[in-house]
């Protein structure tokens, strides 16, 4: 049952109600310690025996084991005081990567872990470990361990501030309440990003079917499919950044983003367009209006009804474009790189099946985006008790 109607008291992380704690983490735990790296490093690591878990291994909630370490029984009975126990939370603890936090499953349990992973042990009649796992990833966790790094030349946290973390406490059966809401809203993210890959791995797929060139198909090149424009009206320089507004700025790697006002002109708004850039040949499908960073950027447009651009833009994503020392250009060279295109109303159907498929993606890709929202509102309310579940 949802309960709204509380009385609330403010504390060091907010406002909560008032049957909840605040107390320091060493409080609630049992452990706080990090693990050890063996002597001589990766030369130990084997293909199998005990897990060695290194901090690339903890994600953002989750155990990333693709390229999981393993150690031998004889160097695991050195380390024997940091052996993994199930539901135990890590946390990272140094570099770039800090902060990142998940719990222990049977996957791990008996392994160990490196120095620069935390192992923090719950008292479970106190602290949920999942509780303490998805607040140390909330907005006040990280609140806290940024906290720390303020005005510091290296990134790392020591147990002392550890156990210094402030955590809301409410009864376990709560913990386990919200805890649960949360994890199930997980799945459903996670579930809807394996959608995702699934379908992009299929329209990679259809794409390499659809684009292998057949008998029928015409050999034609680039320039007698496609007009170019040059980006001299488009240009933007540095100075004219500003990001009280917004509109893309294309480079061949990058977006950034312009600040402009109903005054400016020079926005290309003869859409759709690929974009070319002659040093790196990177392409991009545009349907936005922009502005340009480079002059080596082109333009190309459709050079007739018959010239599905959209087709030909995913054509262009299996050519090879020669790069050497000297400068290349649309102009004078890669306009005259010869493919192989279908007919017209082919065109059309093959342009709709992969439209089609990128709607499908795009679609579940809001879905995805709305859900992480969601989370994050969720976390931000159950972690302070601003909506009870009980």
């Amino acid at each position: 049952m949802e309960v709204t109607d509380v009385k609330y008291k403010v504390s060091e992380i907010g406002a909560i109600p008032v049957d909840w704690e605040v107390v320091p983490l060493g409080n609630a735990t049992i452990k706080i310690g990090s693990g050890i790296t063996p002597t001589g490093g990766a030369r130990v690591y084997k293909d199998s025996g005990r897990v060695f878990l290194r901090s690339q291994n903890i994600g953002l909630g989750k155990l990333l084991l693709n390229d999981v370490a393993y150690i031998d029984e004889e160097t695991h009975q050195t380390f024997q005081s940091t052996e993994i126990q199930d539901e135990d939370v890590f946390l990272n603890i140094t570099g770039a990567s800090i902060g990142r936090s998940a719990v222990a499953t049977f996957l791990v349990v008996k392994g160990n872990v490196n120095q620069h992973v935390c192992i923090v042990r719950t008292k479970h009649d106190v602290l949920n470990p999942y509780f303490l796992n998805y607040f140390l990833l909330s907005h006040f966790g990280k609140k806290q361990i940024d906290s720390f790094q303020a005005g510091g030349n290296r990134q790392g946290l020591n147990f002392g501030q550890i156990e210094s973390f402030r955590i809301p406490i409410t009864s376990l059966s709560e913990q386990t309440a919200i805890a649960t809401a949360l994890s199930d809203t997980d799945a459903l993210i996670e579930n809807l990003e394996k959608l995702i890959a699934k379908k992009r791995n299929i329209k990679q797929g259809v794409m390499q079917e659809l684009l292998k060139p057949k008998p029928e198909w015409k050999k034609q090149k680039l320039g007698e499919l496609l007009d170019y424009e040059q980006p001299t009206k488009y240009l933007v320089k540095d100075s004219e950044y500003n990001d009280n507004n917004l509109i893309p700025v294309l480079t061949a790697g990058k977006t950034f983003i312009l600040g402009y006002t109903d005054e400016d002109f020079g926005i290309y708004e003869n859409l759709p367009v690929i974009i070319f850039d002659d040093f790196t040949t990177a392409t991009k499908f545009v349907t936005f209006p922009f502005k340009v960073k480079s002059s080596a950027m082109k333009m190309l447009k459709a050079k007739n009804k018959e010239v599905n651009l959209r087709l030909i833009y995913e054509i262009m994503q299996t050519v090879h474009f020669p790069l050497s020392d000297h400068k290349r250009y649309w102009i004078s060279e890669y306009q005259n790189i010869e493919v192989k295109v279908p007919s017209p109303p082919d065109q059309e159907i093959i342009s709709q099946i992969l439209s089609d498929m990128d709607l499908d993606i795009d679609s579940l890709g809001k879905k995805l985006k709305k859900y992480k929202l969601v989370k994050q509102g969720m976390m931000q309310a159950l972690l302070t008790g601003k909506i009870r579940l009980v």
